[in-house]
């Protein structure tokens, strides 16, 4: 796998991912305990109602100014797009009201939606071999981890030595060298859009390929499997650590952790899995595997079995988990690269990014809000019901026998 990083254009671009999502991941950590701090036990509602927030700039923001930045130069959308969100972070430790939160974290993922989908779109025109990119997206899916799992372990590590507060000063140092990454880089010419083409229609175009194909129809559904996992551990672990296990700070962050380590752990193997096993088989796998854990998490904090036992359930449900959402998020951007073309490519990755984060949406407000009225047993509950359903929707949309994906062009849509 470590072959690809030969590639000096990938190689750069993969360094410039692997400390802003580190940033990033101290920014989790950070956002979390601030929250507790402000809210207490309506920790939960806060960071659900941040985050949720964050989704609502993600699913608004992101087809918008990917239509409208069409034609500028991705090396300066990513650069101005790390710039911003290295301004706004260490704004965050100021703070004292949560609307201050939401204003400040609503902005930073405006930057974000900008930077993914445009980082995202270009890599496929920098590995064009299929192995190759299978690969990358291996070392990719490995980077997104790393905010689950070197993140919380360095944030563990800072905390013993310091506030949590200093944690946004290191997410404004990635998003710094991230961008000092980006400027070094050399990256791909992309045609310049059609702009005779209507605005909306632009704004519109990825989603309509999206919807014109069975498989990515199934991919759709797949989103809301991840995002039920994602929602439950993302708002609740800060929650569960502190008043189900009794445990500190640094616990949350290993809890975190546990989570990301499961996804690494399938990043790692899947190159060599798909050159064996059809994705729709891999993927469908993690819609059984989530539902287990989310439904295994319910009857955990029903039970209430104490520190020990509570702990090492929690580990194990926390690795299942990430396992089975990298078993699914590691192959979609192969589908999603041979359902499109390079003129509606940067499209088709933003609607995967703005619909998958429309699911986030849903899921953050459940476990946030759930959780805190309804008991977190419920929210665990409902999140189990809807996994299971997105999981068998998907199952019923994707085509079972496997045939060549073929390309969509955009004047079919």
């Amino acid at each position: 796998m470590l072959e690809i990083l030969r590639n000096r254009t990938f190689r750069r671009l993969f360094a410039a991912q692997v400390v802003a999502l580190v940033g990033t991941g101290l920014l989790t950590v950070a956002l979390g305990l601030l929250a507790y701090d402000l809210a207490g036990a309506r920790a939960g509602v806060v960071l659900g109602t941040a985050l949720a927030l964050k989704m609502v700039a993600y699913v608004l923001v992101a087809p918008v100014i990917s239509a409208v930045t069409d034609r500028v130069p991705r090396r300066a959308l990513l650069v101005g797009a790390d710039v911003v969100r290295a301004a706004i972070a260490p704004m965050l430790p100021f703070v004292d009201q949560p609307w201050q939160i939401y204003v400040l974290i609503f902005a930073l993922q405006s930057a974000s939606a900008t930077f993914t989908p445009a980082f995202q779109s270009v890599i496929p025109s920098v590995l064009v071999d299929e192995e190759d990119y299978t690969r990358g997206l291996s070392l990719s899916r490995l980077a997104y981890d790393l905010e689950s799992l070197l993140s919380p372990v360095l944030a563990a590590a800072l905390l013993v030595v310091m506030t949590y507060n200093y944690l946004f000063l290191g997410t404004m140092v990635g998003f710094v060298i991230s961008a000092s990454l980006v400027v070094a880089t050399a990256l791909p010419v992309i045609a310049p859009a059609d702009r005779s083409v209507p605005l909306v229609h632009r704004i519109t175009l990825g989603s309509r390929v999206m919807s014109a194909r069975p498989t990515l129809r199934g991919l759709l559904a797949l989103n809301l499997v991840v995002a039920s996992a994602t929602g439950l551990v993302l708002v609740n672990t800060v929650v569960y650590v502190h008043d189900l296990l009794g445990d500190s700070n640094t616990g949350v962050a290993v809890a975190l952790g546990l989570y990301g380590a499961g996804s690494m752990l399938v990043a790692l193997t899947l190159p060599r899995m798909l050159d064996r096993i059809p994705d729709r088989r891999v993927m469908l796998t993690g819609a059984v595997l989530v539902p287990i854990g989310l439904a295994a998490t319910a009857a955990l904090l029903v039970a209430d079995p104490g520190r020990s036992i509570g702990w090492v359930a929690l580990a194990v449900i926390w690795l299942a988990l990430g396992a089975g959402t990298s078993l699914i998020n590691t192959p979609s951007a192969r589908l999603l690269r041979s359902a499109s073309e390079p003129a509606n490519r940067a499209a088709v990755f933003t609607a995967q990014f703005s619909l998958s984060h429309a699911c986030f949406f849903v899921t953050y407000t459940i476990a946030g809000w759930v959780g805190a009225t309804a008991g977190q047993p419920s929210a665990a509950v409902l999140l189990t019901v809807l996994a299971t359903l997105a999981g068998l929707v998907a199952a019923r949309v994707w085509p079972t026998q496997p045939r060549q994906i073929e390309a969509v062009p955009a004047e079919r849509v």
